[in-house]
């Protein structure tokens, strides 16, 4: 059973709407290639990282068991949305309508890159909240700035490269899939770096407005715990 204690603090809802949001739309444009510095990536790039700062603030805030039950119920909702939105492909289009094939091309998407996106969000989104919470601990709550750049560092990395590795072998030359690896996880860590300022003042925020600044010292950090204890 997933559960989140959203009833309970004023903003969980609001982070775990945004989360789900940033996610779908991430679903549904995955496809588009932009270039960077000549070399093609996602145009998630840009904005694909705001589900990790999201992450980020769940698991600094609130606790990973939080985090975890957000990531589960995020991954549910992908999965639902991308299967509407196949599904939808099955019903015919209306003889006058043209533009059908667009639709197909859009929104039609292989097992092979569903089971990437799927493999990638699940394993970095836990490898990310993992990361942070075991350093919060570490270093007693000090350097904000420093574990939120190395968990991002950590979570978009292994994300980047399931998702390329699993969805695009073979399909672009070594050398030129191993460029946009690299780009891609550059580029979603300067996302990171760069929302910094507006991250601090967020946090604080949060945890004096919610009554909380979680440490997790005694979680289980098993990741297929699905219902929120404690």
């Amino acid at each position: 059973m997933l559960r989140t204690d959203i009833g309970k603090y004023k903003y969980l809802g609001l982070l775990t709407g945004l989360n789900i949001t940033f996610m779908l739309v991430c679903n549904f444009t995955a496809a588009r290639i932009i270039s960077v510095f000549g070399v093609g990536v996602s145009v998630t790039l840009l904005y694909f990282p705001l589900t990790y700062l999201i992450a980020d603030i769940l698991t600094e805030v609130y606790g990973y068991s939080q985090a975890r039950s957000i990531i589960w119920l995020s991954l549910l909702c992908s999965v639902i949305g991308a299967s509407v939105a196949c599904g939808q492909l099955l019903v015919p289009p209306a003889l006058f309508f043209k533009d059908d094939a667009a639709y197909h091309q859009i929104f039609s998407s292989s097992p092979k890159i569903a089971t990437a996106g799927v493999l990638a969000l699940l394993v970095g989104d836990f490898c990310n909240s993992y990361t942070l919470a075991k350093m919060k601990v570490w270093n007693k709550g000090h350097y904000l700035w420093f574990r939120f750049v190395v968990s991002t560092v950590v979570g978009e990395g292994v994300n980047t490269v399931i998702f390329y590795g699993v969805a695009l072998y073979g399909v672009l030359p070594n050398g030129l899939l191993l460029a946009s690896v690299l780009v891609g996880w550059i580029g979603k860590t300067l996302v990171e770096v760069v929302m910094l300022p507006f991250t601090y003042p967020i946090v604080c925020h949060l945890k004096k407005v919610e009554g909380i600044d979680y440490y997790d010292y005694s979680t289980n950090f098993n990741p297929f715990i699905f219902r929120q204890l404690g």
